[in-house]
């Protein structure tokens, strides 16, 4: 595979715009290594869903904090909790939930950082997030920050769930409400970095995406495709 520079590029935007295809895309055509952090607060939701610090509309973040030094998660390129491949299980609707307030929590967004900041060194990553670009790194050599129309995203969500039952008003609510918690949470909320370059893909196939960014990178970094 062709080598190309080892930077450091950073996706951040709302919920469903396609972060994570977009970023796993880019990973494979630059041969860089992609890391979703959506994925580990969702690994981290799960986790608490799982030994009860999550339970009946409740956090108990005290506990669930006080269990993360026993947690291990990582991206292969799949997010797995221990030995446990867990990629499907983190995108029902029970863990989407309850994501949002978890990742509000200051001690497992630090969390999450720690993990992040371990597996990127080096450079030669792509990482998606909501706060990549201004909380966790924020001296990203790129940074892109992607929106869409929220009836589009919901779709897109809806087509994912793997939850019988769950109807696209669901997935639609549930959004909306993510992306109020999102914007407004205390701890690193959800904003576009003052030199993040935007990126609406309401009408974009992943192509049209792929060669915006390409564009970009010959123009700004000299790449050659």
């Amino acid at each position: 595979m062709k080598q190309y520079p080892q930077l450091i590029i950073a996706i951040d935007g709302y919920s469903s715009t396609g972060k994570s295809s977009f970023a796993k895309l880019i990973a494979e055509k630059l041969g860089y290594i992609h890391l979703d952090s959506g994925a580990l607060y969702r690994a981290v939701t799960l986790h608490g869903l799982r030994n009860g610090t999550i339970a009946d509309g409740k956090i108990d973040a005290d506990a669930l904090v006080a269990t993360l030094p026993g947690l291990e998660v990582s991206q292969r390129p799949d997010t797995y909790i221990g030995e446990e491949n867990v990629e499907g299980l983190i995108r029902q609707m029970e863990v989407s939930s309850y994501v949002s307030p978890v990742s509000a929590i200051a001690a497992v967004r630090t969390f999450v950082d720690d993990n992040l900041h371990k597996m990127a060194s080096g450079g030669g990553v792509v990482m998606d997030g909501r706060d990549i670009g201004t909380t966790v790194f924020p001296n990203a050599d790129l940074k892109i920050f992607m929106q869409a129309d929220d009836l589009v995203r919901a779709m897109r969500r809806y087509k994912e769930t793997t939850d019988p039952g769950t109807t696209f008003i669901d997935v639609l609510n549930n959004l909306r409400d993510r992306d109020r918690r999102d914007s407004t949470r205390e701890v690193s909320p959800l904003r576009k970095a003052d030199d993040a370059i935007v990126l609406d893909n309401t009408c974009m196939t992943m192509e049209d995406e792929l060669n915006w960014l390409f564009t970009l990178l010959e123009e700004k970094y000299g790449f050659e495709f």
